[in-house]
Formats: C-alpha cells, structure tokens, sequence
C-alpha cells in the first residue's frame, strides 16, 4: 500500500467529518491507502478528574454514535464507509440528534447495514469496551487529545481541515506527515 494511517473520529466533530469524509473520498476514488479508522470520545476528554468514565453512558454526548458506528465498523465492514458518512451527516448536515436510537436507526435504514443486527451488537455492550481500549490505547501510546487526528507509524498529528470530502487536502496532509521535521503549522486565521 502507497500509505498506511489511521485517522480517528468522534460524530460530534465538524473538523472529524471534514477529514473522515476526505479519507473516504480518496479510498473511493482508488487511492492505496490502508486506513483504520480509530474512535475517540471529545465527551470523555471533558470528565473531571475523579468522575466515572462516559465510555458505556449512551446518554452522554455523541457516546451512542460511536457505538453504533463502532458495531458497523467490527461486525460488517462492508457497509461501515456508509454509515460512518451517515452518522457524521445525520449530525452536521441535517442538524439530527444522533443520540436517537430511532434516528440512528432511521438514517442507517438507507446504508444497506443489517440495522437489527447492528443494534443487537449495540445493545450487548460490546461497543463500549471497544471504545474504551481503543480511546485510552490512542491517548497513552500517541497524547492523542482530540479529532481529527492521523497516525503514521509512531507519529501523531491533529489536524483540522475546513473543506469536507476534499481528496487533495488529505493528500497534502499525508505528504506533511511524511515530513517529521515539522512540528506545528497553524494558521492565525482564513482568508476568503
């Protein structure tokens, strides 16, 4: 494969969508990539210290999205790409409340995922321990702090892009990953 990365999401995030859909965007159009796609929760990044952990708490925050997106992506990858997008849009393009078992569902119905067996991995719990290894994996071995963030190898880097869906801009990402001189680029502000 030309490259090989993992960008991770949470639902709630514009920046996460942008980037998700640029990814996706570019593996549709043939580029050879090999992409795992990694959940991280901007929810329990906000838990005061001592407080219980959200990673099972399908009430907090874009908590039960990720479950869902979580039980597409482990038990029926060929429909995740869809419901990924899906979530992501039921939240930032119809304005949705994706912490709807009933409007997850009804947006998944057009995915072509199996949406009772989906919700059958939802409800065993599962979702959430995956969610809870895999945020806590990303925060010990990377300091991942936030979304959307790519992983080349041992390398971390946030990034957030303010075009959705644009294949040249995670084309231009990946190239700047392969550059591990620079530490920070951040732009003050955009000009029209």
């Amino acid at each position: 494969r030309d490259m090989q990365f993992t960008i991770n999401f949470d639902y709630l995030c514009p920046f996460a969508f942008n980037a998700n859909e640029g990814v996706l965007a570019g593996i549709d159009a043939g580029r050879d990539w090999d992409v795992e796609f990694l959940p991280f929760s901007l929810s329990q990044v906000h838990v005061a210290d001592g407080d219980p952990d959200v990673f099972r708490d399908l009430e907090r925050p874009g908590i039960r999205a990720l479950h869902w997106g979580l039980a597409a992506r482990d038990n029926d990858r060929e429909h995740f790409a869809a419901v990924h997008r899906s979530l992501f849009a039921a939240r930032h393009t119809k304005g949705l409340d994706i912490a709807d078992d009933e409007i997850i569902r009804s947006e998944l119905a057009a995915t072509g995922v199996d949406v009772e067996a989906i919700a059958a991995v939802v409800d065993s719990g599962r979702p959430g321990d995956t969610l809870e290894a895999e945020h806590q994996a990303a925060v010990d071995r990377h300091s991942v702090f936030g979304v959307p963030t790519f992983i080349v190898g041992e390398s971390a880097t946030f990034v957030r892009l303010m075009s959705r869906g644009d294949v040249r801009d995670v084309d231009r990402v990946l190239d700047m990953l392969r550059w591990d001189s620079l530490n920070e680029f951040k732009r003050t502000k955009r000009h029209a």
